[in-house]
């Protein structure tokens, strides 16, 4: 009964520390571009600075991004209809606004 208690303990602490280790490297600081791998908070952040730079509109994705030095890419639907990709830097400095290539296309 002892044995079979000890090995069952052995099996749940290595299931923690495995469960732990897999967190811990999901939550790196330098997640792949296009990666939705960040927290609410600075999906919230990068959407704030992102319709602050395109005096509002509506923000329609949030994603990690490396175009131009960047960080974040917000695509954002400005009031007058058009679309664009804002990217910010880690600090959420706007880097460039570009028109967004897929309506480019219409």
């Amino acid at each position: 009964m002892k044995k079979s208690i000890a090995i069952a303990t052995g099996i749940v602490l290595a299931a923690s520390v495995t469960g732990g280790v897999a967190m811990a490297s999901s939550g790196g600081e330098d997640p792949e571009p296009g990666s939705q791998d960040f927290s609410s908070q600075q999906a919230e952040d990068a959407t704030a600075a992102a319709l602050d730079a395109t005096g509002g509109g509506k923000a329609n994705s949030v994603e990690r991004d490396s175009e131009n030095g960047a960080t974040w890419e917000v695509e954002v639907t400005r009031t007058d209809g058009s679309t664009v990709d804002v990217r910010l830097d880690a600090a959420y400095d706007v880097v460039v606004i570009e028109g967004d290539s897929e309506d480019q296309g219409e």
